[in-house]
């Protein structure tokens, strides 16, 4: 008997392997849901320029059934895009060299792909541009073997209060009794990437609201050009054959890729004798084939351009840690631009300690990547491996302590471990930014705890000096004669400029 082929879909891919997109089972579902709908609402908005209010709201149906929505105020979709936007796998506009939440063009597709999977029903989308007369409501399911949009339904009506954004809402089979913790967490951890944001949650036995602790936002990153250590083969095909017929090599290495200019294409060519008066489409497979290769091996080529990152800032990441955490002391370093592999980086780091932050045999973990709060694969993380380097008690920690560090890391495209997206991959040199970064922090937290050492030892000797003061100054009276009371306020006095002069020292 002769084997039948046939074509899978990217939906039905995902369709049939939805664990690979964190939809395992029926908690991590709606984790997963709620996470993905918050990232695509924060990107539609801080990305443009406005302060995201964010509102999430769960109801518990029953039998397993949980009821998601999460609306923002952002741009709003083209009411053209929304089908394939949302019904579409592998569609969307991030497929650019920039810093974003969403890289693979799944996410919230995923959550779609779940909720007809297991309830039936489809995707209600709500939205309106700005300044657009008119509010678009679709609802949309997807053609999971042609990967395509069903539209269910739409409906058309003026948008009489100028409203802008857009509100996704979806019935799956979830847990949300188990997965309330691990919501609230995300949710937490959210607030503290980003300050700017007010989010509103109204979920069963579960309702609060994070007013923004900055009305700041980040820098919005653009879109940026291939790193020439970051080329392969395919991708200088392709960009080869977007270009014109007469384009010399030497040109089109600096007008295609980052970290090149005259100079720099100059010396690579002297350096492998290459001709930079070819024209780049008479190249052939394995003239392309050389080429790439010496470009990923060229050590010359400038650092790529960090405009298309946008890391919070120390700022805004100790406004964030100060609003959720509330420490007694919080410290952030925000680290040069790196690059691996071509693709460019920051690492943030800030350390908290005390307040209201539970002693604890281990420093408590929260870890970012792009704004993207991190819970699962806490053990895998590139994070962990470098806590795990580090001897507190050269920092004057002793455990337990309350003490939390927060890692961030953002990049073009961030290392990750998995599509999951939960851990960061332990890259040599993001492992050494971290580590240097987590250092530098600890080293002004050992100053902290230095300097509160003092001031305790300060007042440690005004309280035993001042139980003699009434002693002293009695006894000096009787043989100077001068009232005892007027001793007594000067020796006190006396007492309190030492103090004072110790905490001037410590500052």
């Amino acid at each position: 008997m002769s084997e039948r082929y046939r074509q899978l879909s990217p939906s039905e891919f995902f369709y049939r392997n939805r664990e690979i997109a964190g939809f395992s089972n029926p908690v991590r579902a709606v984790y997963q849901t709620i996470r993905e709908l918050v990232e695509n609402s924060l990107d539609a908005t801080e990305m443009h320029g406005l302060l995201p209010e964010i509102k999430i709201e769960v109801r518990d149906e029953g039998e397993e059934k949980v009821t998601i929505s999460v609306e923002d105020n952002g741009v709003g979709i083209s009411p053209l895009e929304v089908p394939n936007v949302f019904g579409r796998v592998f569609y969307g506009s991030k497929y650019v060299l920039r810093q974003s939440r969403g890289v693979f063009g799944l996410g919230v597709k995923m959550a779609v792909l779940y909720a007809q999977m297991t309830t039936g029903q489809p995707v209600k989308v709500r939205t309106a541009t700005r300044r657009s007369k008119f509010v678009y409501e679709y609802q949309v399911a997807i053609n999971i073997e042609k990967n395509m949009p069903t539209i269910k339904s739409l409906a058309i009506m003026k948008n009489e209060d100028g409203w802008h954004g857009t509100r996704v809402e979806l019935s799956m089979k979830g847990n949300w009794i188990q997965a309330k913790k691990r919501v609230e967490e995300y949710i937490r951890r959210t607030a503290i990437i980003a300050p700017y944001a007010t989010i509103i949650v109204d979920a069963p036995d579960f309702s609060f609201r994070f007013e923004r602790s900055s009305t700041k936002l980040p820098p919005t990153p653009i879109t940026g050009k291939p790193h020439p250590h970051g080329v392969d083969i395919e991708l200088l095909k392709k960009i080869i054959e977007g270009s014109k017929k007469t384009t010399y090599l030497f040109d089109f290495l600096i007008k295609n890729f980052d970290g090149v200019g005259p100079a720099t294409a100059k010396k690579f060519f002297d350096t492998f004798g290459l001709n930079p008066d070819l024209k780049v489409k008479d190249l052939k497979i394995d003239e392309i084939e050389d080429l790439a290769n010496k470009m990923q091996v060229f050590d010359d080529w400038r650092r790529p351009k960090h405009t298309t990152l946008s890391p919070l800032g120390e700022e805004l990441l100790v406004k964030g840690v100060k609003a959720v955490l509330n420490p007694s002391f919080v410290t952030a370093v925000s680290r040069p631009p790196s690059s691996y592999a071509g693709h460019p980086f920051i690492v943030e780091v800030a350390l908290a300690y005390g307040g209201s932050i539970s002693p604890m045999d281990e420093p408590m973990l929260l870890r970012f990547a792009n704004r993207i709060p991190l819970l699962y694969d806490e053990g895998v993380d590139v994070s962990t491996k470098v806590l795990g380097k580090i001897d507190w008690k050269t920092y004057k920690i002793d455990f337990p302590s309350p003490l939390a560090v927060v890692t961030h890391v953002c990049s073009t495209k961030v290392p990750f471990k998995g599509v999951g997206k939960e851990a960061v991959a332990d890259v040599p040199e993001v492992e050494s930014e971290i580590e240097s970064g987590l250092r530098e922090c600890a080293r002004r937290l050992r100053t902290h705890l230095s300097r509160l050492e003092r001031l305790f030892e300060v007042k440690r000797w005004e309280i035993t000096v001042s139980k003699y003061v009434d002693e002293v100054s009695s006894s000096l009276s009787y043989v100077t004669g001068v009232d005892h009371g007027l001793l007594q306020s000067k020796l006190l006095a006396l007492i309190k400029a030492r103090v004072m002069a110790g905490d001037r020292n410590d500052e």
